[in-house]
């Protein structure tokens, strides 16, 4: 099928994570992920045929449909898949707001403009420290997001090292710690954060406050 991508669900909720948690949203997972992080909630859509075929044209025609401000294509990691840019192209046309999770493993070179990006830097905790692209970072502008998902202070050490080698914080993109869900206390990282004067902001996954935490990252 031309121009077509795995699409392992599409589902109406509340954006649980970004600058934009709390957003009604649209979220788009497309299948597949080469990665294998520790902490992967959503292990279901790793394998690439953990979906069904479906053209571009009538994943964005559902989405419209939805009719929501806001639209998060994730997944498994969607720029896996040969036709991602592609999706993301018609939905910035097609729709208000758009954002891409993406592990940051891929180039994200030649993403529609209008998109705005989330890059989940691997922490040396996930497993996957390896597969950061890190001049993936030169490339970040306005709308633009970095998260890094901690299990340890190991982990908070290493992305406020990361964070102040590569001057992000003079970026002016938003730079957002998130703990590992039942691993890392909240609390605690608040508490780093502060006594670090971190110039970061806390993220907690909003979706697991609302619906558990057996609701799926996004």
């Amino acid at each position: 099928m031309p121009d077509s991508i795995v699409l392992h669900e599409i589902y109406d909720t509340i954006q649980g994570e970004s600058t934009l948690a709390g957003v009604p949203c649209t979220i788009v997972r497309l299948a597949g992920c080469p990665l294998r992080c520790s902490y992967c909630d959503t292990p279901a859509a790793l394998a690439f045929d953990a979906g069904k075929e479906r053209s571009i044209d009538d994943v964005v025609s559902d989405v419209r449909q939805r009719d929501r401000p806001l639209t998060l294509v994730t997944g498994g990691e969607p720029l896996a898949q040969k036709h991602c840019r592609t999706l993301l192209a018609v939905l910035a046309q097609a729709m208000p707001i758009v954002q891409l999770e993406t592990s940051g493993a891929f180039d994200i070179s030649g993403i529609d403009p209008r998109i705005r990006r989330i890059i989940d830097i691997k922490t040396p905790g996930s497993g996957e420290e390896r597969r950061n692209r890190w001049r993936n970072l030169d490339l970040l502008h306005d709308g633009d997001e970095v998260k890094f998902i901690l299990r340890d202070r190991a982990d908070f050490d290493w992305a406020t090292a990361v964070i102040q080698k590569h001057r992000l914080a003079d970026a002016g993109i938003p730079l957002l710690l998130s703990p590992v869900w039942d691993v890392l206390d909240v609390q605690t990282l608040a508490g780093w954060i502060l006594e670090d004067q971190a110039p970061v902001r806390l993220q907690w996954q909003l979706h697991k406050l609302i619906w558990g935490s057996a609701a799926v990252s996004v």
